[in-house]
C-alpha cells in the first residue's frame, strides 16, 4: 500500500509540474502577443508642416520648375539655330562638288580662247571645242546621271517634250519630232528641262 501511495504521489507531482509549465508557457505567449500588438498599434508620430513651411516648399518647387523650363527653352533655341545654320550651309554649298568638276572644262575653254587669238585654222579651234563639250557631257552623265534627249524622228511625248508648233505631214503615221530647238535634260529619271520641239502630225 505504501508503494502504491508513493507512485500516486509521484504521478500527481509530475502532472502538477507539467500543468505549471504549460501555464507559464501560455502566459509568456500571451505576454509576447500583447507586446507585439501594442507595438503594432502605436501610432507613428508625424510632424505636420506649418503654413509657412508649406509655402516655402511650394516656392522652391516652383523655382526649380521655372529653372528647368528656361534651360530647356535655351537648349531648344540653340538647337533651332544650329539646324538653320546647317540647312543654310547645305543650300549654299550643295553644288560645290559639281562646280569643282566643271573647273577643268572652264580651264580648257580658257586655253581654247587663248589659242584662238593666233589660230589660222578655224577647224582646229572647232575640234578643240567639240572635245571639251564631249568630255563635259561624259563627266555629267557618268558622275551625276545627267542625260540629254530629243532628236528629229523621235516619237512625241508630252511628258518630255514641249511642243512650240505643229505641222501636218501626209507621210506621218504618228506624232514625231520634226525639229528640235532646244534639247531636253533628265537628272537620272527626272526631267529637269523639257525639250522644245516642232511636232510633225498626221494630216487630217
Amino acid at each position: 500500500m505504501a508503494e502504491e501511495k508513493t507512485e500516486n504521489q509521484t504521478e500527481e507531482n509530475t502532472t502538477s509540474q507539467e500543468e505549471t509549465a504549460d501555464s507559464q508557457t501560455a502566459e509568456s505567449t500571451e505576454a509576447a502577443a500583447e507586446s507585439d500588438s501594442s507595438k503594432g498599434t502605436e501610432p507613428e508620430e508625424k510632424k505636420e508642416q506649418t503654413p509657412e513651411e508649406r509655402i516655402a516648399a511650394l516656392e522652391k518647387e516652383n523655382a526649380d520648375l521655372k529653372d528647368q523650363l528656361l534651360r530647356r527653352a535655351a537648349d531648344f533655341d540653340n538647337y533651332r539655330k544650329r539646324m538653320m545654320k546647317e540647312k543654310q550651309d547645305t543650300y549654299d554649298y550643295a553644288n560645290a562638288g559639281l562646280l569643282g568638276d566643271l573647273l577643268d572644262s572652264l580651264d580648257n575653254f580658257d586655253r581654247t580662247i587663248d589659242a584662238a587669238k593666233d589660230a589660222k585654222d578655224a577647224k582646229a579651234i572647232a575640234d578643240g571645242i567639240k572635245m571639251i563639250n564631249k568630255n563635259l557631257v561624259k563627266m555629267l552623265e557618268d558622275k551625276y546621271g545627267l542625260t540629254g534627249y530629243g532628236k528629229e524622228g523621235d516619237e512625241f511625248n508630252p511628258d518630255e517634250h514641249e511642243a512650240i508648233g505643229r505641222m501636218e505631214d501626209e507621210k506621218a503615221k504618228k506624232e514625231t519630232l520634226a525639229q528640235v530647238y532646244l534639247k531636253g535634260y533628265k537628272l537620272k529619271d527626272k526631267v529637269i528641262r523639257h525639250a522644245k520641239v516642232m511636232v510633225k502630225v498626221p494630216k487630217a
